[in-house]
């Protein structure tokens, strides 16, 4: 009787799971566009990979690319983007597996990643300025060994997030059942708050109402739980010594640290920017998103650094 009522109860709960995700599923409209400009699709191995474009395409090209966490997209450079297309042609992608691209049930690599930004910087953008936010920025490092970047804004980058490669909980977070309820946790909205006040921003009331609701859309969109499952198990962290991989390129590099920032503390820059020979840029009241908490000051830091950008 007392299995019976165990299983009874173990089904219940289950269909009470069921029922959550599925109204959770029901709330979350299709997933605006994340940019004003108008949006391109990318057709890379079979996937569908959404993006936004402004400015004159006879300007230089700049590619930005936002960073990885449950809700990212390219959202993430709303406060600069109109700024930057005044003087650029900007592009900026969503992510394979995130924002308005293709969701598919891939197991979601760096390697994948890394491969994605030299494709696509090699195919859509000529000689491009590329601006990477946190671990894409190691990507970024890894694409400009085969492709012509004209310089790279590596907004405090990393190329460690999650220690270890944890199989287990990869194939937890994909389960469809067990892992989209743990997904949606992670993916609620007081989750979202709580990661930007840890270590995303400085102050949360950086973070607005729209800025929330569409990071939350945009986790809740089919497929949204793939690409981050591989991201919080450790396997979107890359196979390089990010220090010794800049210390390498030919190309100029600037360092862009928030001064606040401890998930990849500012003393990392330091070193960063001493081993690599490369220009820090510290932005003062900022975490890990400087460019979307304080897009004058950042503004200013990349229209030094790069003239081209003032008509020079």
């Amino acid at each position: 009787m007392r299995l019976r009522n165990i299983a009874a109860a173990a089904a219940g709960g289950l269909g009470a799971t069921a029922l959550a995700n599925a109204a959770l599923a029901r709330r979350a409209d299709p997933l605006d566009a994340p940019l004003p400009g108008d949006e391109g699709t990318y057709r890379w191995r079979g996937l569908d990979v959404s993006y936004t474009e402004a400015g004159d395409p006879e300007d230089p090209d700049l590619l930005l690319l936002h960073g990885v966490n449950a809700a990212g997209t390219s959202m993430e450079f709303a406060p600069v983007f109109e700024d930057l297309a005044a003087e650029y042609h900007v592009i900026a992608p969503d992510l394979p597996g995130f924002g308005r691209s293709g969701r598919p049930p891939l197991l979601y690599s760096a390697s994948l990643y890394e491969s994605f930004v030299a494709d696509f910087a090699g195919d859509v953008t000529e000689d491009a300025v590329c601006v990477a936010s946190s671990l894409t920025g190691s990507y970024a490092v890894a694409a400009a060994e085969t492709v012509d970047f004209e310089r790279l804004v590596l907004v405090c980058p990393s190329a460690s997030s999650m220690p270890g490669r944890r199989v287990w909980l990869r194939t937890l977070f994909r389960s469809p059942l067990v892992g989209t309820a743990l997904f949606n946790l992670v993916a609620s909205k007081s989750s979202i708050r709580y990661f930007s006040a840890d270590h995303g921003y400085y102050d949360t009331d950086n973070l607005s109402d729209e800025k929330l609701d569409y990071q939350w859309q945009s986790a809740h969109q089919p497929g949204a739980r793939y690409a981050p499952a591989s991201f919080i198990s450790g396997f979107l962290d890359p196979d390089l010594d990010l220090s010794e991989a800049v210390a390498d390129l030919d190309v100029p590099v600037t360092l862009v640290w928030g001064r606040e920032s401890d998930i990849t503390p500012l003393s990392e820059g330091r070193d960063l920017a001493d081993e690599a020979d490369a220009r820090l840029v510290v932005i003062d009241y900022a975490r890990l998103l400087p460019h979307a908490e304080h897009p004058d000051e950042f503004l200013d830091a990349v229209a030094r650094e790069l003239p081209r950008a003032e008509g020079e």
